[in-house]
């Protein structure tokens, strides 16, 4: 299958050209790397590193949460971090970066792809109940003022043989009306600009973040299990997020779970 590369000078140009996308400082786009996420973070000790974006054709060694793999053939997905620093912030609220990068990727597929994306908390990304995209968000030390490098992986035209696992997806199995990976790139690095600018200008307040998340999440309401670190798992409702994102469950406020939907909301 023929797959065309990321037009990175176009990537580039759009810096300047486009004003939604000046918020960035700097995007790099490298055939191949071991994990996007990890490259960024090797570049945190330079203080002048702030709004940085890293993509990879392919990565060797793409990771989610857990540690889980992230693999996709080369050119089929968009392997993508963003590095950005959080000054003024206090760290209780730094946990919700990755739900704010969760609901701008809903955004731009809703508008770029036309696909009727959702949000299974904490911050997968699906499509009809199928994982499409994944988000991982991950501390980098030094340079000063706080900064998360925020990874994300999006199918974008892998086949239904190449998926990595029975309940994934891709754009194009989904019916995108848009594909190319450049546009996607620019739509995806544009909500996620206007999000994180919206969070800042308010003083890192949660208030319009929480509401804006709960709207695009599929997962409250849902009758849900959750399996906990340590091996205990709890079966209920869920029936809301909380002002620090975590996910109630009857009388159990979760941090960090994997969350199965075991029926949809009604």
């Amino acid at each position: 299958m023929h797959r065309p590369p990321l037009d990175a000078e176009q990537l580039r140009r759009s810096l300047i050209e486009l004003p939604e996308l000046s918020f960035f400082s700097h995007i790099d786009v490298v055939e191949s790397t071991g994990s996007t996420n990890a490259d960024l973070i090797a570049r945190a000790g330079d203080a002048d590193a702030d709004r940085v974006v890293l993509l990879a054709e392919t990565q060797e060694q793409g990771r989610g949460r857990h540690a889980r793999t992230w693999i996709s053939p080369p050119r089929a997905q968009i392997a993508m971090s963003l590095l950005v620093r959080l000054r003024g912030i206090e760290p209780s609220a730094l946990g919700w970066l990755p739900l704010l990068t969760g609901v701008a990727v809903v955004d731009a597929l809703r508008a770029s792809a036309g696909v009727d994306a959702n949000l299974k908390w904490p911050n997968d990304v699906l499509i009809d109940g199928r994982k499409v995209a994944g988000i991982l968000a991950e501390v980098a030390s030094g340079g000063g003022a706080p900064a998360i490098v925020v990874g994300v992986g999006l199918n974008v035209d892998l086949t239904e043989a190449e998926l990595p696992v029975p309940h994934a997806t891709s754009l194009a199995l989904a019916g995108a009306k848009v594909t190319d990976r450049t546009e996607l790139v620019q739509s995806l690095l544009a909500e996620f600009a206007r999000r994180f600018t919206a969070w800042r200008d308010a003083g890192w307040d949660t208030t319009d973040l929480i509401g804006g998340y709960r709207d695009r999440c599929a997962t409250l309401g849902a009758l849900v299990r959750a399996e906990l670190p340590g091996g205990q798992t709890i079966e209920g409702i869920a029936a809301d997020i909380d002002t620090a994102g975590r996910l109630l469950i009857g009388d159990h406020a979760v941090s960090a779970a994997d969350v199965t939907h075991l029926r949809a909301n009604c």
